[in-house]
C-alpha cells in the first residue's frame, strides 16, 4: 500500500493501472508487488526485483497486456474485510502493524485484488492507454524500473 500522502494525490487511473501492472509482473516473471512505487499523472515509475533483465520482446509483452487487460473493461470494486478472512494471494507485510481489523480491498475483474485505500476508476476501460515509457534494469540489485505513463 502506498503512502498516505501519495495516495492523496495519486491520479485515478495511473493509480489502477499501477495495480494491473503489479499483477501483469507477478505472472510475468514470478516477482512480488512493487515497494517502490512513484505514480503521477504525468510520468509514474514502479521497480520490482527480478531474477534476470527482460528483454525488449517481454518489454513489448508488458505493455501489450496492459492495453489488453485496459481494453477489457474489467471492473474495479471493493470489499471491505477481516484481517482474518483475507484471500492467501494478499498480502499485509507492508501494513503496519497497528492496522484496522478490517482492510479495505480492491478488485480489478478476477485479475488482481489487494489491499488498498487509494482512489481509483470505476473500470480499466477509464484508465485510457498504457504507455511504457523506458525501462532501467539495475544489475547489481536486480531491480528493473518500469516508467510509464496513461493517455486518456
Amino acid at each position: 500500500m502506498e503512502e498516505l500522502e501519495e495516495r492523496e494525490v495519486s491520479f485515478p487511473p495511473a493509480h489502477t493501472a499501477e495495480h494491473l501492472l503489479n499483477q501483469t509482473m507477478i505472472r510475468m516473471f514470478g516477482c512480488k508487488r512493487s515497494d517502490k512505487a512513484h505514480v503521477e499523472r504525468k510520468k509514474s515509475k514502479i521497480t520490482y526485483v527480478l531474477d534476470r533483465k527482460p528483454d525488449r520482446k517481454q518489454e513489448r509483452e508488458i505493455e501489450r497486456r496492459m492495453n489488453e487487460l485496459i481494453a477489457e473493461d474489467l471492473p474495479v470494486t471493493f470489499e471491505m474485510v477481516s484481517r482474518d478472512d483475507l484471500p492467501e494471494e494478499v498480502d499485509l507485510s507492508r501494513l503496519p502493524d497497528d492496522m484496522a481489523q478490517t482492510i479495505r480491498l480492491v478488485r480489478i475483474g478476477d485479475y488482481d485484488v489487494c489491499a488498498c485505500i487509494g482512489k481509483h476508476v470505476r473500470s480499466t476501460g477509464q484508465i485510457g492507454r498504457f504507455e511504457m515509457l523506458g525501462t532501467n534494469w539495475d544489475e547489481h540489485q536486480h531491480t528493473f524500473r518500469v516508467r510509464f505513463k496513461v493517455i486518456p
